[in-house]
């Protein structure tokens, strides 16, 4: 018998699994310790060592910010990376954007770009509302509520709702 998680309405995407790879997981917490350290720079040794990520990985991270305009970099005795904007001004799609690029893609592709043959028609629409309901919380959490522990109160009220923190993982393989 499969679980509730499959069946549909409350709790029907609950078998939905998000991957992100390291290097995302990585710059955003790498952002997180400069948010924390405003207006301060932090080296990059710094930062690894607090966050446990390999220094070569996370200096190409943050050529990536860098880049991208996320980070300023300051050479010398007081040298370091600090954020080029306020904490409160950017969010964590901001910096997920900066190594994903989109926030859901389906093989490569944007979901409103795809077209699937018949039963599967009403697919990119589906894909749209996930991307929309990512949106709804990655686009408006900043860094600086993350560091603070204070949500806004849309994400606070899904952090509350029942199931929110129960993983929801269904395997036929996991049944007795």
């Amino acid at each position: 018998m499969k679980p509730e998680c499959f069946r549909r309405g409350p709790g029907g995407l609950d078998n939905l699994a998000v991957k992100l790879s390291a290097k995302v997981d990585y710059a955003i917490r790498a952002a997180l310790e400069l948010a924390a350290a405003e207006p301060n720079a932090v080296t990059a040794e710094a930062v690894a060592r607090a966050q446990g990520i390999p220094l070569p990985f996370l200096e190409n991270i943050f050529a990536d910010l860098r880049r991208a305009g996320l980070v300023h970099s300051q050479r010398g005795a007081q040298g370091g990376y600090r954020l080029a904007r306020s904490a409160e001004e950017i969010t964590v799609a901001d910096v997920m954007r900066i190594e994903l690029g989109h926030l859901v893609e389906i093989h490569g592709e944007r979901p409103e770009d795809l077209a699937y043959p018949e039963a599967a028609a009403s697919m990119r629409e589906v894909w749209v509302a996930v991307r929309a309901s990512m949106r709804a919380v990655l686009d408006e959490v900043s860094l600086a509520e993350v560091v603070a522990g204070e949500f806004p109160p849309t994400v606070q009220r899904l952090l509350d709702s029942a199931g929110a923190w129960r993983a929801g993982y269904w395997s036929p393989a996991a049944e007795p």
